[in-house]
């Protein structure tokens, strides 16, 4: 038995050995030895390449102003593990985590003696977070966003009241396939019979394939710009407001507080998804104008110093790319754009870092500690870019770049979430 939060997450960690094994039987297993929590806890399902978290934590707001008791199960974690489980946005804490990783541990040693194999990190979580929110600390509603993928992520045992897929990128294309619509049909193995599917893909080819998937389980689909769409969009200093015709009814001037015009559509599938959640529980439209304006996502174009000037973005992908590239031409024309940029070496980041070249008037190439992470040299041969540097030491990287900004310059820190999750906190504690 484990007597320390350290303990139980060195357990936790030690998973990560084995890798990623998709199927659900290991998780099926868990379930019924635990008597099948995932069964006793209505459920949201959010899936996607970009914009789950953000349209997590907007439909977490939204619930949570109606007076709802709202779980999360999100990752990766942006500063502290527990973020994870989460319920109204306060993550679990060491306590609860020590006691529920013991009730888990022993299930994962049974079933390590069995032909299914030791379950991976992430199925364990899963399951963890299934007996806190239906045991340990019942909730009136989860929220699941799926870790890779969907047809064979863990998380994919449960029926949920409605599910969503939020947009299909390039991400992934060693497991989840190097197509469009090879990646949406494993994203819309998500959809479940009879229950509504949400979606703002854009490609042509991903959208058919989701679309002709709620057909075949008679599901209700909502795309957005045919059952809801978005008009009247404004950024703001702080913020977007924008319009918004949902399957229902119509809201008008509603805002956020996470920039880009992206977050509008992350925004409107937590909308559309209230309005239909709206027939089995009390949500008003205060509550949906309220919740989108207090919720908030770290390292999403996140602001995080304004003299000087810094910005966050957990731009890991091309498409995240892409959008982090238009956002900083879009809303910061004039300034120039010093960059600082890690990667994992698992993507394919000759791309992005050619889209990156195309914004930046410097670069700084850098790596950080994870095992996967790509190192500064390796980015810096894909640059074409003429000011560009390579700082195997990112926090220097960081310190020397924010020294060096000059008057009408801004600093932007993206790539890898696990980057940002540690540069974060080592600026706030610097400024």
């Amino acid at each position: 038995m484990f007597q320390s939060y350290e303990e139980a997450l060195k357990w936790i960690h030690s998973r990560l050995r084995l890798g990623i094994k998709p199927g659900l039987r290991r998780m099926e297993w868990m379930m019924e030895k635990l008597n099948h929590p995932e069964k006793k806890i209505p459920t949201v399902h959010i899936g996607g390449t970009n914009g789950k978290g953000s349209t997590v934590t907007y439909l977490r707001s939204i619930l949570q102003e109606s007076g709802l008791k709202v779980g999360t199960f999100t990752s990766p974690y942006f500063e502290h593990f527990n973020e994870r489980i989460s319920i109204n946005g306060v993550a679990i804490s060491e306590e609860d985590l020590v006691r529920i990783t013991n009730v888990i541990k022993p299930l994962s040693d049974e079933l390590e003696q069995t032909e299914l194999g030791s379950p991976t990190e992430f199925e364990v979580i899963t399951a963890m977070s299934f007996y806190y929110f239906a045991e340990m600390n019942p909730v009136d509603l989860a929220i699941y966003e799926v870790g890779l993928g969907g047809r064979f992520d863990s998380t994919n045992i449960i029926i949920p009241h409605l599910a969503i897929i939020t947009s299909i990128g390039l991400d992934h294309i060693n497991i989840l396939g190097d197509s469009y619509k090879q990646i949406a049909f494993e994203k819309a193995g998500i959809i479940k019979a009879g229950v509504p599917i949400l979606t703002a893909a854009k490609q042509r080819e991903a959208l058919n394939v989701i679309k002709e998937k709620a057909m075949e389980m008679d599901a209700p689909f909502h795309y957005l710009s045919e059952q809801f769409s978005i008009e009247n969009h404004h950024s703001l200093d702080n913020g977007e407001r924008f319009s918004l015709h949902t399957s229902k009814r119509y809201f008008e001037s509603l805002e956020i507080t996470m920039l880009g015009q992206h977050q509008t559509e992350n925004a409107a599938l937590a909308v559309e998804a209230a309005i239909l959640l709206a027939d089995s529980y009390l949500i008003t439209e205060e509550h949906i104008r309220t919740g989108l304006k207090k919720a908030y996502w770290p390292g999403r174009f996140e602001v995080v110093s304004t003299d000087p000037f810094i910005i966050l973005d957990g731009a890991h992908n091309e498409e995240g790319i892409d959008t982090l590239v238009a956002e900083l031409r879009r809303r910061f024309p004039r300034w120039k754009k010093r960059l600082i940029f890690a990667a994992l070496g698992d993507k394919k980041v000759d791309h992005m870092i050619k889209k990156l070249d195309s914004v930046a008037h410097l670069i700084t190439f850098t790596s950080f500690d994870f095992p996967r992470a790509a190192s500064a040299e390796e980015l810096y041969a894909l640059s074409s870019l003429d000011k560009k540097r390579a700082e195997g030491d990112w926090q220097k990287a960081i310190r020397e770049e924010i020294d060096a900004l000059e008057e009408n310059e801004m600093l932007v820190i993206t790539g890898s979430l696990y980057f940002l999750s540690e540069a974060k906190p080592y600026i706030e504690k610097r400024r």
